[in-house]
């Protein structure tokens, strides 16, 4: 009997729910304690699962599981009536699921991922444990394998974190026409598509740290002859850290439905070998062939040796690859509709550089794309990799580049190309677009000349997933350079072919896997009123603390909307529109003889007292939030625009209409 995807995930929620409720661990346990007393009473004998099962049998505790478990009858769904939905409980693809013979598809292989606990975590060791309902710091692992995603729900920190839940992922085959075929072992033995594993850490403040970053073979499991084994992973510090062990997550890997034909543990170590030696050769090859490459470089003009010229990048892990490989063609499906809309996606990620203990130069770490999703921020070499990945889905001729900015500091951006030869830079960190038009240096003194709108000074080298080019112009200023990139006397490009040998997924095994991005799971209405009611709070009972009084004008807060939706629209397209609707409406909302004052702000998270204390440094917002005189209303109107991964627009917009007394 098949069952529709909605009816699986309602039953799963029901039996889960269920289970939880009568504390089935918990009855288990006892049972499991009381029946090795008796064994041991009796003889020493080895408990089997079939004795444990009628032991269980024998106290009821299946009868009491099935006895109160009902199922409600749930309508036929509006595809088959015509009628809308009923509203039913479900499970989303990133929830905790547990393999029944009723959720997975018989006819395809499973792989069941069970994270059984961490240990040593020592960074952790002096943690205090959390009293119910206090705010803590939290540990959250994310999940990836074969375009499924997934993650856990936060524990507590702790030098040993209560982590413990399962993950199903599906083993398909790849190959044309083979997509509805059960996985066999030798077929699984090819797929070399490890696990990524990300670690984030969250404070009692909200702020998101990369624990760690881990790339899990899962193929020994090709060998149990149950199907199931277990193992202990050593997760590794990332960045300056990356050699030194954050922790160590118990793991329990087994196959549904069970290998009739396992494998044998040297075939499969034979296997990873054999990967291995194939993509350190190319990589080697590879490497040559870039040192070959920058001498002939060099040899151009003395002055390219001073050019930033950017061939290898380490990732979280110290970890050096091509910085072709960081970049991919994504498509975001139905999650952003446009070009414009995606730079605004990457702009909302927060800006923060690689985090290091002491001081010194900055450390240098570019990010593969699922720490940096997972993360929520990364540094402008992260976001412009996104962004340039982003461009390319959407069909643009898009690269990154790599050169400075003011004072000489390093910096990266995106450059698109038109077919008409028009070249635009886009700034990743705010979404901002410049149209570049070169400077002639041999044209006439009095002739007018382009003037620079954008940050940049040099530019080095341009990248995507496929090409690398080298700036061998006599001046690498972004003003008087020619973005001629089919010009071989202005831009030394590499091979497509040696590049391919080690960017393409397909030819190495050591890149990461692309993950998808993941839809919002949040309610954009529900976050705003939260938020909105939380900082009406903030205000009163600090206009309370200077002894003024709070009335709030409902329909002035409600008239602030339409600017808010304005603002985020300019963010998203640079087009400035329905203003003139908002100072019409609040025109007629001001009465004669009173003034009115608004502030707008922005913010990238959703804690209300960090973005009122923000607001308070502002002389303007003050001037509103503590405004006395006669007849004072207050209006607040709180706006979050969701985007894909959780991302998060937050508009605030504080205002005060008061009788003018001379």
């Amino acid at each position: 009997m098949a069952f529709r995807p909605e009816k699986v995930s309602e039953l799963k929620q029901i039996i889960h729910n269920h289970l939880m409720k009568m504390d089935i661990h918990g009855k288990i346990r006892e049972v499991l304690s009381e029946t090795l007393r008796d064994e041991q009473g009796t003889a020493h004998q080895m408990l089997s699962e079939a004795d444990f099962l009628h032991a269980l049998q024998r106290r009821g505790i299946i009868d009491d599981v099935m006895k109160d478990l009902h199922f409600p009858q749930v309508a036929p769904t509006h595809m088959e009536t015509g009628s809308p939905p009923k509203s039913i409980p479900h499970l989303t693809n990133e929830e905790n699921i547990r393999p029944t013979k009723t959720n997975i598809d018989p006819s395809r292989r499973h792989l069941y991922l069970q994270v059984l606990g961490g240990k040593a975590f020592l960074e952790h060791l002096q943690e205090p444990e959390p009293l119910p309902g206090q705010v803590c710091s939290t540990f959250k692992l994310f999940l990836h394998f074969r375009n499924q995603r997934f993650h856990s729900k936060p524990v507590p920190c702790a030098c040993d974190p209560d982590l413990q839940e399962g993950f199903l992922f599906q083993i398909h085959i790849d190959g044309t026409g083979e997509g509805g075929k059960m996985a066999d072992a030798t077929n699984m033995l090819s797929i070399c598509d490890p696990v990524h594993l990300v670690l984030i850490k969250t404070d009692t403040a909200g702020e998101t740290a990369l624990v760690s970053s881990y790339f899990l073979d899962w193929r020994t499991v090709l060998s149990s002859p149950s199907g199931k084994t277990c193992l202990a992973v050593e997760l590794m510090g990332v960045g300056s850290e990356s050699k030194l062990p954050a922790g160590v997550l118990t793991i329990s890997l087994e196959l549904y439905p069970p290998l009739t034909d396992t494998l044998s543990a040297d075939i499969i170590s034979t296997q990873q070998s054999l990967e291995r030696q194939r993509t350190a050769e190319k990589e080697r090859i590879f490497l040559v062939y870039a040192k070959q490459w920058w001498r002939e470089f060099l040899e151009i003009r003395t002055s390219n040796q001073s050019k930033m010229v950017k061939i290898f990048a380490q990732d979280e892990n110290g970890i050096n690859r091509p910085v072709c490989s960081y970049v991919h063609i994504l498509r975001a499906g139905r999650l952003l509709e446009s070009p414009r809309r995606a730079a605004r996606f990457v702009s909302l990620l927060a800006h923060e550089k690689a985090p290091m203990v002491g001081g010194g130069e900055k450390h240098e770490q570019w990010c593969t794309l699922l720490a940096f999703l997972c993360r929520g921020k990364g540094d402008c070499e992260d976001h412009s990799t996104l962004l340039c990945s982003l461009l390319l889905g959407f069909g643009l001729d898009a690269y990154v580049c790599v050169g400075t900015k003011a004072k000489g500091i390093p910096h990266t951006w995106v450059l698109t190309r038109g077919t008409d030869g028009s070249i635009t830079f886009w700034e990743s960190l705010t979404a901002h677009r410049y149209l570049h038009q070169a400077i002639d240096p041999d044209a006439p003194p009095l002739a007018p000349q382009p003037k620079p709108s954008y940050p940049y000074r040099t530019v080095g080298c341009v990248f995507n997933h496929q090409s690398f080019l080298a700036n061998c112009q006599p001046s690498d200023a972004v003003e008087l350079c020619v973005f001629d990139l089919q010009n071989q006397s202005r831009w030394k490009a590499m091979s497509e072919e040696a590049l391919k040998s080690v960017c393409d997924s397909c030819s190495t095994t050591s890149l990461p896997p692309l993950p998808p991005l993941s839809s919002s799971s949040l309610d954009a209405a529900a976050v705003s009123n939260q938020l909105e009611l939380e900082m009406r709070y903030l205000i009163s009972e600090h206009r309370k603390d200077l002894n003024l009084t709070t009335v709030w004008d409902d329909h002035m807060s409600y008239l602030l909307s339409s600017a808010l939706s304005a603002y985020e629209m300019e963010r998203c397209t640079g087009v400035s529109c329905g203003n003139e609707e908002f100072q019409d409406a609040i025109r007629r909302a001001v009465p004669d003889g009173h003034t009115f004052k608004g502030f707008p702000i922005h913010f990238l998270h959703r804690n209300a007292r960090r973005a009122f204390s923000t607001c308070l440094k502002s002389r303007f917002c003050e001037e509103i939030v503590c405004c006395r005189g006669d007849h004072v209303r207050l209006a607040l109107r709180v706006r979050v625009f969701i985007y894909p991964e959780n991302v998060c627009a937050v508009w605030f917009m504080f205002a005060c209409k008061y009788r003018s007394v001379l």
